[in-house]
């Protein structure tokens, strides 16, 4: 019989989310949304994006780029990352450029 899930509160750029989670991961749970709280003030500091969605994008690809280049190491994989980093980082400016716009 698995155990029910907790609630655990986190707070992200200010703002608390209550997730569910097992009692055993909550510590984990923790821990993973104090790094991307610390990321997405990073990224929020550079003012190069302003809506927290768009922060928390740019935060979550960085992660996922940090864990793949720790995981998989090899040259054509970072190549492959970066530019996808780059072109979304280019599409998010665009799209914060028409948000200004209007």
């Amino acid at each position: 019989m698995t155990k029910p899930d907790s609630t655990v509160s986190v707070e992200l750029l200010g703002k608390e989310y209550l997730i569910a989670c097992p009692a055993e991961n909550r510590q984990d749970l923790e821990r993973a949304a104090q790094l991307l709280d610390v990321r997405m003030r990073e990224i929020k500091s550079q003012g190069k994006l302003y809506g927290s969605e768009k922060v928390a994008i740019m935060a979550a690809l960085n992660l996922a780029y940090d864990l793949l280049n720790a995981t998989c190491g090899s040259e054509t994989t970072q190549s492959q990352i970066k530019q996808i980093n780059n072109k979304l980082e280019g599409a998010l400016a665009q799209d914060q450029q028409m948000d200004l716009g209007d």
